[in-house]
Parts: structure tokens; sequence; C-alpha cells
């Protein structure tokens, strides 16, 4: 191997080692837990004492353990403090058995969900810890908070208290006013984008699970499962200061024949919801994209049905319209349904190549806003004039090429840079090359927010001209823009267009 060659190889190996870490760096929201809990839970069997469950605890160093005569059925979860409480509060005995002073039924969370989700039910539930199983239902590992990066960052609990504890919308539209007040001070005091980005998910995702719990008290729902789902930029972990709403809703009916009367019964709830997220800052999606339309408001075979539909019948108007749903993820309620309806849709797009070839004619519709001789291209005509739209020729060249790679090669991943990252292995991308798309992304997402909360009412809170930009801006925003083209260059070759 020659000299450049090693230095290559070293560089990628150094690189991935980088990516093992990044996940906790950045705070990332979609890296599977089961590849945050690895040490190996203490399990005890539910007749041991007091006095040996604390002794192991203490030997061990962790605070927590399994209680189980067998470990495919968990009974709960014994904790120092359950231990401390026993003993000095409730009067037990050191020979008593630690099944009496365990957490019976714990909350339980998949082992390849999501970091983001056992963050948010985490801070919602105010649980320290979770149990983790297998798609069989079978025990894995124990999470704690301590095994989640960020997870009280950035003043997160404060404000995930204020949110948890507001009766009335009004109360939880201030709270809101507040996570963005406090994310703008995070953003001015250097938190990266990427990280950023999910703490506001958090948060905001805490404000719509409280809203949906309220409003749902006022309404006699149908006795069946359902789950709020969200697309879009919230279903990424991508919400910036400025966004609207991009929602549904999946339900179970007993029969299928029974769904429109089903759906009849949720719809008014779900109007309820939208006018209260709209209060509470997130609008109105322009679009109609919100569980309040009857075509978002769906069982799960009418999503399955729908989502075959936009696949097997790919005009191009049906694949401009069904773009962000693929971005999808559970919110609140039974998120079982969302998660099997993933499930079910993973095998899928490989299996429809006219599909991808369609996304992929859309997504270079939108070309970065860079000519052929390394100039800015602008877009914004007469209203916008020297000004470029950072959303759709900025951010949106990085998001569509992640969406067609992640449904191409199966990725559970919605958000952009994870899902970059998740399929650079199948891609045969080298780190390096993965690094440098993220990077960009990040780049653009950075001025992009800058401008969303610099801009006033009237002006258009993604577009900026770049005589705002110093000459470094304006020479990495060329060098982002230059690595979204070969993003593009790479999806021409694949797709032969």
């Amino acid at each position: 191997m020659d000299n450049n060659s090693d230095r290559t190889a070293k560089c990628d190996i150094e690189l991935s080692r980088y990516f093992h870490s990044l996940h906790s760096d950045l705070g990332i929201g979609e890296i599977p837990l089961r590849s945050l809990s690895h040490r190996k839970s203490l399990i005890f069997d539910p007749e041991s004492t007091i006095r040996e469950t604390l002794i192991a605890l203490n030997h061990t160093g962790i605070d927590a353990g399994l209680v189980a005569k067998n470990t495919d059925i968990p009974l709960g979860i014994v904790t120092l403090r359950n231990l401390l409480d026993a003993i000095t509060i409730q009067g037990g005995s050191l020979d008593d058995p630690v099944i009496s002073f365990m957490t019976a039924a714990p909350v339980s969370l998949p082992v390849d969900a999501p970091a983001h989700r056992a963050k948010v039910l985490m801070t919602r539930s105010r649980l320290n810890h979770l149990l983790l199983t297998e798609a069989d239902g079978r025990f894995y590992n124990l999470l704690s908070q301590s095994d989640i990066p960020g997870y009280r960052e950035g003043g997160a609990d404060e404000l995930a208290d204020k949110i948890n504890t507001e009766k009335e919308i009004d109360g939880i539209a201030s709270a809101a006013n507040e996570v963005r007040k406090r994310g703008a001070e995070l953003f001015a005091g250097g938190m990266g984008v990427e990280a950023l980005c999910q703490w506001m998910s958090g948060l905001n995702d805490l404000i719509g699970m409280r809203v949906i719990e309220r409003i749902a008290e006022k309404f006699d729902l149908p006795p069946v499962s359902w789950c709020w789902m969200i697309f879009g930029s919230e279903g990424r972990l991508e919400q910036t200061f400025s966004t609207d709403q991009d929602n549904g809703l999946i339900f179970q009916p007993a029969k299928e024949e029974d769904a429109e009367t089903t759906r009849q019964a949720f719809l008014p709830f779900a109007l309820a919801v939208n006018k209260a997220l709209d209060l509470c800052g997130f609008d109105f999606c322009k679009g109609n994209i919100m569980a309040s339309n009857p075509e978002l408001c769906l069982s799960v075979k009418e999503w399955q049905d729908k989502f075959s539909h936009w696949m097997a019948t790919p005009d191009p108007e049906a694949i401009l319209n069904s773009t962000i749903f693929f971005d999808f993820r559970p919110l609140c309620g039974q998120e079982e349904l969302v998660d099997e309806l993933r499930s079910w849709l993973l095998p899928q797009p490989a299996q429809h190549t006219r599909f991808l070839y369609g996304l992929s004619v859309q997504a270079l519709t939108c070309a970065p806003a860079l000519g052929f001789m390394g100039t800015f291209v602008y877009d914004g005509g007469k209203d916008f004039p020297h000004t470029i739209d950072l959303k759709v020729h900025g951010s949106r060249p990085v998001v569509d090429a992640a969406r067609i790679w992640s449904l191409k090669y199966q990725s559970w991943a919605t958000n952009t840079a994870d899902r970059l990252r998740s399929v650079a292995a199948a891609m045969k991308r080298s780190f390096s090359e993965t690094a440098a798309a993220v990077e960009a992304f990040d780049l653009i997402q950075r001025i992009r927010i800058r401008q969303q909360l610099s801009c006033n009412e009237s002006s258009n809170p993604n577009r900026v001209d770049p005589k705002q930009l110093n000459d470094l801006q304006k020479l990495m925003l060329k060098e982002a823009f230059n690595q979204e083209k070969l993003l593009q260059l790479r999806l021409r070759q694949e797709f032969d267009l």
C-alpha cells in the first residue's frame, strides 16, 4: 500500500471511531438504544433479600437491577432509592425479599427504538430507568438517564417540568414560547445545529403530547388503539424556529368496515388539537397536512394502502405530495401502531424502482444555488431580489437525497444526518465523504436559523442575501453547495438520470 493509500485508510479508521462516538457528542436522537446501553444489568431473584441486593448494587457501582425468575418475564426494577425508602421510611428489614419493594410493571421500549423517544418518555414520565426489550419481548437490558447523551442539557429539565404541569392551553403556549427563547440563547451560545434541532424537537414533542392529552380529556374518543403521527421536519427531528404543523392520525378499528365511523369520531378531536397547536406557535399547515384532514386520519390498513398507492403509481404530483410522509414517527398514543407501519414499509420502496426513480427526478429539480462558474444563483425574483431560499435550494437537496437512500437501503432513521450515516456502508461511501455531506447540511441549517432569528415579519425566514455574509461564510456556503452537487451527482449515476 502506498503512503497516500495508507494515510487514507488510517483517516477512514479514525473517522469510523469518530462516527461511533458522534451520537454522544451531538446528542443525536435516532441512534438505536441498543448502542447506548452497554453495562450488563444485574438480575435479582424475587426472594433475594434487601441486604443481598444492596451489597450487589454497591459492589458493581450501579443504582438499579432487574427482578426476575426468568428474564423472559421481568417482574420489575429495583433501585437503590427503592431500598433506602424501604428501610428508612417503610420500616423494612434487611432480610425482607426485594420483590416487596421493587417497581412493578416497568415502562419498556424496544431496544432498537431511537434515543430521542427514550429521552422524551423519561422526561415526560419522570422515569430514571426503562426496560429495553427485543422484538419478541425478551429482556435486553436496563437503560438509565445517564446512558442518554444530552439528557439534561440546556435547561431542558425546568422547561419540561413547566410543560408537564401546565393544565391549560394558554399555559402550554407560554411554555412553548419559553422553549423558543431558550433555543435562541443556546444557538447564540454556540450549540451545534444538529443537537439544537433535536433539543427543540424533544421539548416540542412534550408540548405536543401535553396538548393532545389535555384535548383528549374533553372528548369521548373511540375505544380503539390510536397514535398521533408527525411528518416533515418534526418527523426528521429538524424543526427550526420557523415551522408549521405536519401531522396525521393512525388507528386500528375493531373491524375494517368500521374505519369510516371511527374516523368521523376522531376528526373533531384532531381539529381541536390542530387549533391548540396553532395557539402554541405551530402554524396551521397551508397544504392541510394535518390530522383533521380526513385523508390523513386513517386506519392502519388505509395508511398501508396509501403508501402502496404512492409507490405503485409514482406520477410526479403524487411523488411531490408524498415525500414528507416518509419521514413519519409516532408522537402520542399507541406507538406500536406506527412502529408496525414502518416495519411493514421498510422493504417496500426497494421493490418499487420506478418510485425511487421518480423521487430522484423530483429531487433533482431543486438544485443547489451555485452556478457553473462558482457564483451564487438567486431565485427570489422581483419580490426578494439577490436572495437564495436556503430551504428549497439549500437544505432540501440533502434532505431529499438522504430520504431516497434511506428508503432504498431500508434504514429506519428519519433524521437527515442519521440517514446519511446509516446508509454510508451500503453505498460504499467513505466516512470522510459522509462527514463532509453532514457538515454541509449543518452549515446551511445554521445560516437558515440565523436568518430566522433575525428576520422581521415581512421577510421570508428562509431567504438569505449572500451580501449579508462575510467572506468566510460565503466561501463555506459555496463549498456546502458543492457537496450537495456531489450528492445529486450520485443520484444521477444511481438512477441513470
